[in-house]
């Protein structure tokens, strides 16, 4: 039976999303190299995943060797000045930018809590989609860092209880092997009487 058409959209299981991205991580590598193998091709895969983990595959020599030799092929076909770097900002055109930014995240705050009036620009909804992709990946990554320390905690918890337990374990099995041993018994036939202020046996 054939497999339905999957819908292409963003999966908002967490879980279901994860599994769906190592289940094609793994097919989109395992295809780079059965091309590399069966045409003679050289393949650089670079894949950032969610959470920012990066994953690479370069089938003949290195990724920075196909990095390079990308960059040599490109300068020739690129128009006149598109290689030139850009001139570092000056104080004051950084200051406008930094400016420009937090107005746009200003009237993003405003419009998510319905005090925007009209409808935001493409290029500042952008502008603020990229910005809140920054921040829920740095809250994840808190987020992550804070249970792991509360999960190494909760280890080293469980160690000293269970130390704490074996210690009094021991103990225990001490005492009660020191309780334990026979009562004293005599081998003699008559019982201790008194008699007249007399002691017979």
């Amino acid at each position: 039976m054939a497999r339905g058409r999957v819908q292409l959209k963003r999966i908002e299981n967490p879980v279901h999303r994860q599994v769906t991205f190592c289940k094609r991580r793994a097919g989109l590598l395992k295809k780079a190299k059965e091309l590399s193998v069966l045409c003679d091709a050289d393949i650089g895969l670079v894949i950032f995943s969610a959470h920012g983990k990066l994953y690479e595959l370069a089938t003949k020599g290195t990724m920075q060797g196909l990095i390079e030799r990308y960059m040599k092929f490109t300068r020739g076909t690129q128009p006149e000045g598109a290689t030139e770097a850009l001139p570092p900002l000056d104080a004051k055109e950084e200051t406008d930018v930094l400016k420009q930014e937090i107005e746009t995240l200003q009237k993003g705050i405003g419009y998510m809590f319905g005090g925007g009036i009209g409808t935001m620009p493409m290029d500042e909804l952008q502008v603020l989609e990229k910005n809140l992709e920054n921040w829920i990946y740095h809250i994840r990554s808190m987020k992550m860092n804070i249970m792991l320390q509360e999960i190494q905690a909760l280890r080293d918890k469980e160690g000293t209880l269970e130390a704490a337990n074996k210690y009094l374990h021991n103990k225990i099995m001490e005492s009660t092997a020191i309780a334990d041993f026979a009562p004293f018994t005599t081998d003699t036939m008559y019982p201790l009487i008194i008699q007249d202020g007399i002691f017979q046996l």
